[in-house]
């Protein structure tokens, strides 16, 4: 099928009140597995590249056109996203490529440059019909907009959009990124505010931290984009683990991946049925 726009699933999502799972790319068996898990389910869903996994391939274009060839292919809809990119020829780099959203992450300069470096890329992007999310607040682990104790506040949080025209806003409300158990305690009332007072889809970073039911409440109580990575990298490297272990002459790296790429599949269709089912 046609490459489909971020911003058409997203905002049927939010329109149903449903969760759109967006999971991290880091080699192309993560995109395979992704996109095979969202074929099972049958749901739409997001491969996310980031800028650091950019960085490790090299450039963006070897792992940006392999996910974007995988995306027109998917019998799902399937979307391809720049993450936590905080340059802008990155995000002209991902538009080139044919990335149908970007996420600007200006979210570690005072409030002032970061409407001003946001609304600017936003410019640029929507003169292209690419969809546009920013960072507001700190969101741990990247100490940028989910630090630990740090929370967005409405007010502000519905001045920066107004200021920068985006199209969604990353969030700080308990989570925090890279997170290797699913405990974090996320403010259902603040997402709710936050929800009513922003207008556009509100996105969850640092969702591997969050269990289950913590992420089908924070659907339930308005957020729409979740963000998942390191809870899949965790299962991918553990599989990968398990196999070495029980099979200490093995020299095929397809031997060892191939299982890893089928056990993400697996998690990925489980969580988009979580992410389907919100509870208030």
């Amino acid at each position: 099928m046609p490459l489909i726009s971020t911003g058409d699933i997203a905002h049927a999502a939010r329109t149903r009140s449903t969760g759109l799972g967006a999971f991290n790319v880091v080699q192309i068996e993560h995109a395979q597995a992704i996109v095979s898990g969202a074929e099972a389910a049958g749901l739409p869903v997001i491969l996310q590249i980031s800028e650091n996994t950019a960085r490790y391939h090299g450039s963006l274009e070897p792992i940006g056109l392999a996910s974007l060839a995988l995306a027109r292919k998917a019998r799902v809809p399937v979307a391809v996203h720049l993450d936590h990119a905080e340059s802008a020829g990155l995000v002209h780099e991902a538009v080139g490529l044919g990335f149908t959203s970007v996420m600007f992450d200006a979210s570690t300069l005072p409030y002032d440059d970061n409407v001003s470096a946001t609304r600017a890329v936003t410019e640029y992007c929507h003169r292209r019909d690419v969809w546009v999310e920013a960072e507001l607040g700190e969101v741990g682990g990247k100490d940028g907009a989910h630090a630990p104790g740090v929370r967005t506040d409405p007010e502000e949080a519905r001045a920066f959009v107004g200021a920068t025209a985006v199209d969604a806003l990353a969030v700080a409300v308990g989570s925090s990124h890279a997170m290797l158990t699913r405990d974090a305690v996320l403010d259902f009332a603040l997402i709710s505010r936050l929800r009513d007072a922003v207008g556009v889809p509100l996105v969850l970073h640092g969702s591997s931290g969050v269990g289950d039911s913590g992420l089908a409440r924070a659907i339930g109580a308005g957020m729409t984009k979740v963000n998942i990575s390191t809870h899949l990298n965790k299962l991918f490297t553990r599989t990968v683990r398990a196999y070495l272990d029980a099979h200490t002459k093995t020299a095929d790296p397809r031997t060892y991946l191939g299982p890893a790429r089928d056990a993400v599949a697996v998690e990925v269709t489980r969580l988009l049925g979580v992410l389907s089912r919100p509870s208030r």
